[in-house]
């Protein structure tokens, strides 16, 4: 059977989206962490083209954190999770951000591209497992301070192929906003990063060669299917537990799922 028929793959995929949905509810996280890397491996194990694995996994990873976030956002709306207050005035400039990023990934290397990754998710684990307590004055910037860190958040998570929980959150929590409504928050702002750095991966990667069939620009349709559908059913189940867990309890389980996915990158750069 040729290396890239998906029929055999489908499984992987659908399990993937399991685990990524609970996450994405639990933590308020697309999943990209998560996805990217083990995304990267299943690609490698079917022999795509080495120099598209890292832009078919960072497309395939923010094309499917769209329809996890949807059915996050709903849930933890439902329970009173969300700022929207906060989306309304960062999605603009989140939404510009991300676009930059895909016309910077595209310019990339994907060795560049998986430093970065690396660098990122890094920082990310330490920030959260130390759970620092933020000063009490500390508040959320104005409307201008919000557009600023949308345009970074947008760049920076389009760029590494994240939903932008890693990065929001801890921003949020710094700014002694509720853990809860961080990461309802969190959702929330990952639609239009999603969305945003999805499309762009699309128009970047048409006609571009060598890459697998059944591809649409740097997204490919049978891993997205499989993550899309295992992390419809997992979501509710993750917001539920988040909603019950202590606060310093989620900020470790997070760091550690960080730390372990950015090790194995580190170990496959070397």
């Amino acid at each position: 059977m040729h290396a890239w028929s998906p029929e055999w793959w489908w499984l992987a995929y659908l399990a993937l989206g399991l685990l990524i949905g609970f996450f994405a509810g639990m933590l308020g996280i697309g999943g990209g962490v998560i996805i990217v890397p083990l995304l990267v491996f299943l690609f490698t194990v079917q022999h795509f083209p080495e120099q598209r694995v890292l832009h078919l996994a960072l497309g395939t990873s923010l094309a499917s954190i769209v329809f996890t976030n949807l059915s996050s956002v709903r849930a933890h709306h439902f329970r009173g999770g969300v700022r929207w207050d906060i989306v309304i005035a960062a999605t603009p400039a989140v939404i510009a951000g991300t676009l930059l990023g895909t016309l910077v990934a595209a310019w990339m290397s994907s060795r560049y591209l998986a430093i970065i990754f690396t660098v990122f998710v890094f920082f990310s684990s330490l920030q959260m497992w130390l759970h620092r307590e933020p000063k009490p004055t500390r508040t959320l910037p104005g409307k201008l301070g919000l557009s600023i860190a949308g345009l970074l958040v947008g760049t920076l998570c389009s760029l590494v192929g994240v939903g932008g929980g890693v990065l929001v959150i801890p921003l949020m929590t710094v700014c002694n906003v509720p853990l809860i409504n961080a990461i309802g928050t969190s959702a929330a702002l990952g639609l239009p990063i999603s969305t945003g750095g999805a499309l762009g991966y699309v128009v970047t990667g048409l006609n571009q060669p060598e890459l697998p069939p059944l591809s649409l620009g740097y997204i490919y349709i049978p891993a997205l299917a499989g993550l899309v559908v295992g992390s419809f059913v997992t979501v509710p189940f993750g917001v539920h537990l988040a909603h019950r867990m202590p606060v310093i309890a989620l900020k470790r389980i997070f760091a550690v799922i960080l730390f372990a996915l950015a090790a194995k990158m580190l170990v496959s750069l070397i």
